[in-house]
């Protein structure tokens, strides 16, 4: 056994070279980005090489996990450093700090710069006018479900695509000034799917539910107010930003309250094991039933079907659809030019690793 300080002297020389190597992929990186004048990380994919991960398990198998993430934390890295190179590390975002979107923003883009905009529409012209090289917004809760508004908006914005799909957990409290007393609230102001995933602790209650644009400006509405009857229905993280209590804590209805964020972007993304679609059909008899029956003809497990209402042709609508799979594979390929022989429009709207 090598005595201590040998150990930490090992230790500190490793780190050095660590650090040198560190220092050294991410020019490699930085170069890769100004030569294709896009975010190209030096490795072409999210996942390590299968040798790599051979490698790392035949010198201990039980450090095959570690360095997984270790791979994987280096490659996020490389990748926002890029788009700090190319001055596009701007991700929008709708409400204020605290939201549960700027928290999902943080957990995808730790070192990027985070932007709010007061409206998801806004977000979305951010990104597309380049102001912003992303942005995340809410899709669909596993509680209230769909974000509609924000489905409305990937079809309305074809230039746009979806590159990224983020499960964040969502732990709703009940938040009130200091010296507040949970018999003291009369009303309580949230965003309309907070007030939906705690309906049920509410009506306990009887208590008044009043809407805002998100979680956290409803904390700060609160936190303004100076009235001990008033309470909103945010995250924890929010109640500390506001100086706010949590009068209770976890009062969504469902206790496996997940919501699911998008990324937005002009780029198409690059690949990923899933994909959606956006397309319209003739509003005639069976043709839905003809695009189902070629997705599950080729082979492919449509994990999720909606439809919305077509904007400005009265009860008409079009559809969205999640698959499971690469479009870069031919069997993929196959499926869209015979959608594309079924369907009036279609689009791909995403390629994103569930």
């Amino acid at each position: 056994m090598e005595p201590e300080q040998s150990v930490t002297q090992s230790v500190e020389e490793l780190d050095r070279q660590l650090a040198r190597l560190f220092c050294r992929r991410m020019e490699l990186a930085a170069r890769r980005a100004r030569e294709q004048g896009e975010a190209q990380p030096v490795f072409a994919s999210g996942t390590p090489d299968p040798e790599l991960i051979t490698e790392a398990a035949s010198e201990d198998s039980a450090l095959e996990k570690y360095y997984r993430a270790f791979w994987q934390t280096g490659y996020q890295l490389a990748a926002q450093y890029q788009m700090e190179v190319l001055g596009r590390s701007l991700v929008a975002y709708q409400g204020v700090e605290g939201a549960f979107s700027h928290i999902a923003l943080r957990k995808l883009f730790p070192q990027a710069g985070a932007k709010s905009y007061p409206t998801w529409a806004a977000v979305f012209d951010a990104v597309q006018s380049g102001e912003a090289a992303y942005g995340v917004l809410p899709f669909e809760n596993s509680n209230a479900g769909d974000v509609s508004a924000v489905l409305d908006l990937c079809f309305a914005y074809p230039e746009l695509h979806v590159c990224k799909v983020y499960d964040l957990p969502v732990r709703q409290n009940l938040l009130a000034l200091p010296g507040a007393k949970l018999a003291d609230i009369r009303r309580v102001v949230s965003h309309p799917q907070a007030i939906a995933q705690s309906a049920r602790f509410l009506n306990s209650l009887g208590l008044a539910s009043s809407e805002c644009l998100n979680t956290a400006v409803a904390a700060k509405q609160v936190a303004e107010s100076e009235d001990l009857t008033l309470a909103a229905i945010a995250s924890a993280e929010t109640a500390e930003l506001y100086g706010l209590q949590v009068l209770a804590a976890g009062i969504n209805s469902d206790g496996d309250n997940t919501t699911r964020f998008i990324v937005i972007t002009r780029e198409k993304p690059a690949g990923g094991d899933r994909f959606s679609l956006l397309f319209t059909v003739d509003h005639k008899a069976g043709q839905l039933a003809r695009v189902i029956q070629a997705i599950g003809a080729a082979g492919f497990n449509m994990e999720c079907i909606k439809s919305r209402p077509m904007p400005g042709v009265p009860f008409e609508y079009y559809f969205y659809v999640e698959l499971e799979g690469q479009p870069g594979e031919q069997a993929s390929k196959t499926l869209l030019e015979a959608l594309g022989q079924i369907c009036n429009t279609l689009r791909v709207l995403g390629v994103y690793t569930k």
